[in-house]
């Protein structure tokens, strides 16, 4: 009866520790995930926006006003340029130790990040398309091509890095792939980017 008991007893306290181990493990294993701040940033960093479309710049030294000296400038010394290129941008944040944090409550996550921008532009140059025309003393001139295409390269990346919806677009699909990769913990998540305010997540 004795020996009994004591295998009793034993059985119960494997089973208490197991059942401790697995409650505090799995607790000890969920604080590490809402806090790996590391997965997080991987997620935000590959939660990129691609945009594609076409830039086109016209070079003309003809002014259209109508004069004499236009009109003659038109017939013997006109140089017009069309270029059109297609091109690929990518916009999400760039993420760094000091402008990013993992914020871990007792009933929310706050994760900050820098401000959505542009992070790469690129002319695909395989696919220009090419227009000009010239008066009868003016001839072919590849500088001039090579000119306006750096100008079509500044001038346009300036105007996508200023497209505020490009920039907004790329922000709510971090919100989903943030708000994804937390769904399961039934938590509060906010996410800050730079010094706007916390945008509280729905969780689906």
């Amino acid at each position: 009866m004795k020996k009994l008991i004591i295998w009793l007893v034993l059985v119960l306290t494997i089973v208490l520790v197991f059942w401790l181990g697995q409650r505090f493990g799995a607790r000890v294993v969920s604080e590490r995930t809402l806090s790996n701040s590391l997965i997080v940033r991987e997620i935000a960093e590959l939660a990129s926006l691609e945009v594609q479309g076409t830039a086109s710049i016209k070079r003309s030294n003809l002014t259209n006003d109508g004069g004499w000296e236009d009109n003659f400038r038109k017939m013997f010394a006109e140089n017009t340029i069309w270029v059109t290129v297609p091109y690929t941008a990518k916009f999400g944040v760039n993420v760094n130790e000091n402008n990013f944090k993992v914020a871990v409550g007792e009933k929310e996550v706050v994760v900050t990040l820098p401000p959505t921008q542009l992070l790469s532009y690129e002319l695909r140059l395989d696919q220009m398309e090419t227009a000009n025309k010239k008066g009868w003393f003016m001839f072919s001139d590849d500088e001039t091509y090579t000119d306006v295409q750096k100008k079509l390269y500044t001038t346009s990346r300036q105007q996508i890095e200023q497209n505020k919806d490009y920039r907004e677009q790329s922000k709510v699909k971090i919100y989903k792939i943030i708000s994804q990769y937390y769904a399961p913990f039934n938590l509060v998540v906010k996410v800050k980017f730079g010094d706007e305010a916390p945008q509280t997540l729905p969780l689906n």
